[in-house]
């Protein structure tokens, strides 16, 4: 059921800089269309003892680690103690949370993620959210534009939501785990502890607490 795939069910509010986005909104997709101007609104209330702006709409936690061969284009906003590494590309509206690590190669555009998300090796996040602890294997990617460039339907079984958004990744619950080569089609919403076996196309919505092999193999993990 779609309803089980809330900002409520799938996120933990607490562990982001990013909280009030999501205020007043159900679907964590509806905070798409608004983070760029959200970044730049947060970003002149941040404490400049604790943030260096830089030029473009960016600010940067004094204990975050940032290579100098990585690219930041704002606006956007790095937490306290994430760490982009080597070669990240960030191109704009992006929220780094607290502890998270953006990897060598990694490329992400218009996301929220929250603290301690690892996306850690090549990975493409755009047009998406990912929650506390979500982690995304080397080389997974979250697909953002459907081929025919149609708006992006939300689907679980028979329930469908339309989103009126051409531009949609994919919605990670917290503690998430993608394995690596894996593709999250546009409009995949990842339910909160899921796991993504390595090399998966994934269309739709996963439950919480599943593992998915293939579109006909989702099962409960296992206590």
């Amino acid at each position: 059921m779609i309803k089980d795939y809330t900002i409520a069910e799938l996120l933990d509010l607490n562990e982001t800089i990013a909280a009030e986005l999501f205020d007043g909104k159900t679907y964590p997709w509806e905070v798409l269309p608004e983070i760029g101007d959200f970044i730049v609104k947060l970003g002149k209330t941040l404490d400049p003892e604790e943030y260096e702006y830089r030029e473009g709409d960016i600010w940067i936690a004094k204990t975050a680690k940032v290579a100098p061969t990585a690219s930041i284009t704002g606006p956007a906003i790095i937490g306290k103690d994430a760490e982009i590494r080597h070669c990240a590309f960030i191109r704009g509206k992006a929220i780094v949370g607290e502890g998270a690590v953006v990897g060598n190669s990694t490329e992400l555009k218009n996301v929220v993620l929250f603290n301690k998300v690892q996306v850690p090796h090549y990975n493409y996040v755009g047009d998406s959210v990912l929650g506390y602890k979500a982690h995304m294997g080397a080389g997974s990617i979250c697909s953002n534009v459907k081929s025919d460039k149609k708006l992006v339907v939300v689907k679980d079984g028979e329930d469908a939501i339309e989103t009126r958004i051409k531009k949609f990744g994919a919605m990670l619950g917290d503690n998430v785990e993608v394995g690596c080569g894996s593709v999250l089609n546009p409009g995949s919403v990842i339910g909160r502890g899921a796991h993504i076996y390595p090399l998966s196309p994934v269309r739709g919505c996963v439950p919480a607490n599943h593992i998915y092999k293939n579109k006909d193999e989702i099962i409960p993990i296992q206590s």
